[in-house]
């Protein structure tokens, strides 16, 4: 059974990824989307995340 990942999850490794490559300004995203990719989620799977919060919201 997988267990779904967290947002919490996925800031911790970036935050981790950044530090170990020497702390860059202004590659938030980079590293945001290079821990999402570790952490084996696709895009498939974030757009459905998006869809459901918006159903949520409106």
């Amino acid at each position: 059974m997988d267990v779904p990942v967290t947002e919490e999850q996925i800031r911790t490794l970036a935050f981790y990824l950044w530090e170990n490559e020497g702390s860059p300004e202004g590659r938030s995203q980079d590293y945001w989307e290079k821990a999402r990719q570790q952490l084996g989620i696709d895009d498939s799977l974030a757009a459905l995340d998006e869809e459901a919060d918006l159903q949520t919201a409106g």
